[in-house]
Formats: C-alpha cells, sequence, structure tokens
C-alpha cells in the first residue's frame, strides 16, 4: 500500500495555564493520503486548530505535544525544532491558511514581495522565478498574472482570500492546511473558493485538511471527515459513511444540526449544554453531559474508536452504545415525523 502523507497516532495536546494543565487533543488519531481531501469539523474550541497548529509546529508558547506521533510520509515530526519545520516542512512540504486569511497579508508590501520573502528564505529559487511561479498560482486561483504587484488593499475581499491561497500554494506544497478558510465570504464566494481547491487538486494532486465548524461544506467539499468534540475523535470515516451511517450520538446530532435542501421542513437539531472544562487528565468521554443516552459507563472511561459496520473499513466511532443510541435517536425522529409523541429520547431501554 502506499505510505500516507501525514498520520497522527494517539496525539493528545496540552497548554500550561495559571489552573493547570489544560488538554485540548486527547489520544487522536487519523490518516491524511496523497492528493485527499480530509475534514476536520466540530464546534468552536473543539481542538480542531490545535491539532493543525500541531503538525506545523505552531503551538502558542503554553502548548505542548504531551504524547503520540505526528508522521509526515513516514518520519516523525512531533519534536522538529523552528528551524528543522522551516527547512524541511513549513510552505515547500506544508502550507497554512489561517483564520481571517485575509488578514495575514502585510498591508505595506505587493503580493508577489510577499512572495519573494518567503521563497528566498525556503527555497533556492531566484527572484524572477518567484515572481513566474506565483503568477501560475494566481492564474490557477483565478486572478489576473498582472495583479500579483498589487497591494492587499486593492483586491476586494474574496480575491484577498484568493491571493492568500495562491501564496500558500506557490511553493506547490503537498499539504495544504486551510483553518475555516471561507468563514468571512458569503455562499457564492465560498462555492468558487473550493472550485479553485477542486481544480488545484486536479493539476497539483495536493492534499488538504479542511478545518472548519460547518460540516456541510466537509459533505461537499471533501472524501473523509474526522468529527471532534471537546478534544476527543468521535467519529471518522469517509464522508459517504459518515453522511449515511453516523454512529456517535454528537455526530450525527450535529449532522442534524444543518439544513438540507432536500429536506427543507426538517426541524434542525438542537445540541443542549456546552462543552466541558477539561483538565490534565481525560477518562471519561467528553460528551457525556450533553448526550441523551449516557450512562455511568461513559463516565469511568474514554471510549475507544471502534469499527462501525458499514461498507468502510476506517469508518470508526467512539461511544459506548454507538448502535443502541442511533436506534433509538432515529425511532424518536420517525415518531416525531408521524405524530406520535409516545416515543422519547432516553438514556435507557425501557
Amino acid at each position: 500500500m502506499t505510505e500516507p502523507l501525514l498520520e497522527a497516532e494517539d496525539l493528545t495536546v496540552q497548554y500550561e495555564t495559571d489552573g493547570g494543565m489544560v488538554t485540548a487533543v486527547s489520544d487522536a488519531s487519523f490518516v491524511i493520503n496523497e492528493g485527499e481531501f480530509f475534514g476536520l469539523a466540530g464546534e468552536s474550541g473543539c481542538g480542531k486548530s490545535t491539532t493543525a497548529k500541531s503538525i506545523i509546529g505552531g503551538l502558542d508558547p503554553n502548548g505542548q505535544i504531551s504524547s503520540g506521533t505526528i508522521r509526515y510520509r513516514g518520519k516523525e515530526i512531533q519534536d522538529y525544532t523552528e528551524k528543522q519545520f522551516n527547512e524541511e516542512l513549513r510552505w515547500k512540504e506544508i502550507a497554512w491558511i489561517p483564520q481571517s486569511a485575509m488578514n495575514s497579508l502585510d498591508p505595506l508590501q505587493t503580493v508577489s514581495e510577499q512572495a519573494v520573502e518567503i521563497g528566498t528564505v525556503h527555497t533556492e529559487m531566484s527572484e524572477t522565478e518567484l515572481r513566474e511561479q506565483l503568477k501560475e498560482m494566481f492564474s490557477i486561483v483565478g486572478l489576473q498574472e498582472s495583479r500579483i504587484n498589487d497591494y492587499p488593499h486593492q483586491f476586494s475581499g474574496g480575491m484577498q482570500q484568493r491571493a492568500v491561497i495562491a501564496l500558500a500554494l506557490f511553493l506547490e506544497p503537498s499539504l495544504i492546511i486551510a483553518d475555516e478558510p471561507t468563514t468571512a465570504l458569503d455562499v457564492i464566494m465560498q462555492d468558487q473558493i473550493f472550485k479553485h481547491l477542486d481544480e488545484i487538486k486536479e493539476k497539483l494532486n495536493t492534499s488538504l485538511l479542511l478545518i472548519t465548524h460547518d460540516i456541510s461544506v466537509i459533505f461537499e467539499s471533501c472524501e473523509t471527515v474526522a468529527i471532534m468534540h471537546a478534544s476527543q475523535l468521535a467519529e471518522y470515516g469517509s464522508v459517504d459513511a459518515v453522511y449515511a451511517n453516523p454512529r456517535h450520538p454528537y455526530a450525527f446530532m450535529f449532522k442534524e444540526a444543518f439544513p438540507d435542501v432536500r429536506e427543507p421542513d426538517r426541524d434542525l437539531e438542537v445540541i443542549e449544554g456546552y462543552p466541558p472544562q477539561l483538565g490534565d487528565e481525560i477518562g471519561f468521554c467528553s460528551f457525556v453531559d450533553r448526550c441523551p443516552w449516557a450512562t455511568e459507563e461513559c463516565r469511568e472511561a474514554a471510549p475507544e474508536l471502534e469499527p462501525v459496520d458499514d461498507d468502510d473499513p476506517r469508518h470508526v466511532a467512539g461511544c459506548f452504545r454507538k448502535d443502541e443510541a442511533y436506534e433509538m435517536y432515529q425511532s424518536n425522529r420517525l415518531s416525531s415525523q408521524s405524530g406520535d409523541s409516545t416515543t422519547a429520547i432516553t438514556s435507557e431501554d425501557d
């Protein structure tokens, strides 16, 4: 089998605070293959961005990878120094599109000046070669090549976003990490951005780690999805499998919280409560206080990701009651739609 591009295995990331250690990512494992679009979804604060930052050595000073491994092309990188990240990975292998990417452009430099600065540090290419490379990337993202010499304020918001994507691409990295890349854009511009990303994938075989709270974007744009809740991976598998056959309560409730044009009259799911404040050790399911089907077992141990019985061998969910909870949830929904109020969401079998 082909070696994965990126692997995270039992990754735990913690932050040191005045109140003690706080766990932001707990025992997360996933794989991203060459040319794969991988989506990481969940509420704000669930650990998505921390997961991404740990991959490129971008954690805040009080953050640390406490345990687990990250392998890029089979080589462990979790203990890389800043110098190693800069020399071996950043920009030319792994590029980063941050949240509010439009604000990441330097207003005092043209886009080409910023590109030359990046390329001079990370490659041996000449300034002329770097400018020509940037022109090609501008063309791929739908911007006129002549505009590489414009300042950020000369672009509209959507064009700034595409310029940032062009900068992330211009050294032709194998993996792009995009953290909420279209949050500030209208739906038409969002659609255009993802069309450009699809074109980039076809031309360069680039992989994408897409981080977003909007799971509908992942279902439309990615091949694989991992859903996080309060530091833990709740469910992971192909988009087709997770969409059609979700098994973790957070995953299927999270999915039903977003509208679907095919079901315009469907009531949207509401997930009550808030994620917990997590300390050093997490020996329980982080969704336990919000889950209608939780039992005492869920408070006594953190569930491991176990296979879901369908056609996707990678499809796993971390829930002790993944099958029975889903069956009760579906039964309740069918009863609600038919007007039968006798079936209620319950945490125990009758």
